[in-house]
């Protein structure tokens, strides 16, 4: 079990609500899924497939730290991302399949995760080659944070398609929701 009941509840919320939104998504059409919405990443695809490419790229930076866990080698075949906007899943059953297995890693991960690692340091560099070192719990916590912001923006565009995600609060979450 993590060393912080709350990174699991936060995993835990974060695959709960990927699906909710997955199934929502799922409602639409493929044009309505790529229409261009004026969202940062243009689409409802496009803010989905963001999701999946940070979280690559968050993962793959743990997975190069000194004491990753062995859990991550699982991201070992997959590219790092070069850009945020990205779009490597072009239809939302490919997308979701992803998304799936990378919450299930997340799940995973979050479930190894030590005292002493989550409150070591990640250095790592940006998509636009800037170096960094920031705190591992901070940077899990980013993860997450990241997560619920751009889902917001998407269950936005979803209500705005006229299909309803439903409540999204952490409160919600049913407690066997795993």
């Amino acid at each position: 079990m993590t060393a912080d009941p709350r990174l699991a509840m936060l995993a835990s919320y974060n695959q709960w609500m990927n699906r909710r939104v997955y199934d929502a998504a799922a409602t639409l059409g493929h044009d309505a899924l790529v229409a261009d919405r004026g969202a940062f990443f243009g689409s409802i695809l496009g803010t989905l497939n963001h999701l999946v490419v940070t979280d690559t790229i968050w993962l793959k930076r743990f997975a190069a730290a000194p004491d990753a866990p062995a859990v991550l080698a699982a991201l070992d075949d997959t590219p790092m991302p070069t850009t945020l906007d990205a779009v490597p899943y072009a239809t939302l059953p490919l997308l979701r399949e992803r998304r799936e297995w990378l919450d299930a890693l997340i799940l995973q991960w979050i479930a190894t995760l030590t005292p002493l690692q989550l409150a070591a340091s990640l250095t790592y560099t940006s998509t636009r080659g800037a170096h960094f070192t920031r705190d591992v719990l901070g940077v899990v916590t980013h993860l997450f944070n990241h997560q619920t912001h751009h889902r917001g923006q998407v269950t936005t565009l979803l209500s705005q398609a006229g299909v309803d995600v439903g409540v999204t609060d952490l409160l919600a979450m049913p407690l066997d929701a795993d």
